[in-house]
């Protein structure tokens, strides 16, 4: 009888020069994202004759590629997607990001914008990757807020994912919102990571009222908000349909979903993530066979830097890559 296949990923030890959560969250986002990576941009049209942008990077036809659904206010230029498809590409994989509605410096037409839980969003652009390159292997990456869709999705299609993709990866996903909201809006978190994200969401905000005013939306209040409890409240919860914030961070929230997953599914998440309670993380019961847990003890909100100043981002991307090749398609 032949052995099974048994995958095996490489153990994360933190760069022992930034000490604890924070500093594994603040350094590579601010100091490693400046390697440029070359893009190819479209910008498509969405069901609802909205705009998104969607940004390619080179590779040949057939080969697999991996669309990456990234964090709040993130994009193709953050840098997990750069570490990521710098080593896709030296695998002769390929890579898109499809920005999230108003993500990528591209405003959208409609009154509406993206959230945590837009389960929808997901399904109409990796059906769409799909269609157009049905001979190739296609993976999902979900970041941050961009992996709590994706797990979403893949929790509400079932088996019915395997369908469009191969395998997937949520990275620092927020699966209990109401918990990650919560530490999120007070003390350094508050000062530091949440001020950072509602500077730049209240001015597409007021931006996008001034086109088109919305009658649930009082843009004084906007401008005076400091936590995203009160943004998602009085913002992202009108805008996309949901009754209050609690019923936005309720219904929008992966968790209860796990255990419908039925694709080989990879959720890394770091145990000392500022963004992410470590209690509100899953445990194996609480997931499908299919999904496999990755808790390192330390790695900070999608950070995972190694190796002596300046520090390496290979980590993330090589267990990323090993999983996918582990679960690519035999060749037809």
């Amino acid at each position: 009888m032949a052995r099974e296949k048994i995958l095996e990923f490489t153990p994360f030890h933190s760069a022992k020069w930034l000490p604890g959560g924070h500093a594994q969250t603040i350094y590579p986002a601010l100091f490693m994202w400046r390697r440029e990576a070359r893009y190819r941009r479209e910008i498509w049209v969405t069901p609802d004759l909205d705009s998104i942008a969607v940004d390619w990077t080179a590779g040949r036809a057939g080969t697999p590629l991996i669309a990456l659904f990234h964090g709040l206010e993130g994009s193709s230029r953050s840098h997990y997607a750069l570490s990521l498809f710098t080593h896709a590409y030296q695998q002769g994989w390929r890579g898109v990001v499809p920005h999230f509605r108003t993500c990528g410096n591209v405003s959208n037409r409609l009154a509406r914008a993206y959230h945590a839980g837009d389960s929808a969003e997901i399904d109409w652009v990796l059906r769409r990757l799909h269609q157009e390159f049905p001979d190739s292997p296609l993976f999902a990456v979900g970041i941050s807020l961009g992996g709590n869709a994706l797990l979403k999705w893949l929790g509400e299609q079932g088996s019915a994912a395997a369908e469009v993709i191969a395998a997937a990866a949520a990275i620092s996903a927020p699966m209990d919102l109401s918990a990650s909201g919560q530490v999120l809006d007070v003390g350094f978190n508050r000062h530091i990571y949440t001020r950072n994200f509602l500077r730049s969401l209240r001015v597409k905000t007021q931006i996008k009222l001034k086109m088109d005013e919305n009658p649930f939306i009082d843009p004084r209040q906007v401008k005076q908000v400091s936590t995203l409890r009160e943004f998602d409240h009085l913002v992202t919860a009108p805008l996309h349909g949901f009754h209050s914030v609690e019923h936005y961070w309720q219904a929008a929230s992966s968790k209860p979903l796990l255990k419908q997953i039925a694709l080989p599914t990879l959720i890394i998440n770091a145990r000392n993530d500022p963004f992410i309670p470590a209690a509100s993380l899953p445990r194996h019961h609480e997931v499908a066979a299919c999904v496999t847990l990755l808790q390192p003890a330390e790695g900070g909100h999608v950070g995972f830097v190694s190796g002596a100043p300046p520090g390496r981002l290979s980590w993330l991307p090589e267990n990323i890559l090993r999983f996918f090749q582990f679960h690519k398609p035999l060749a037809r």
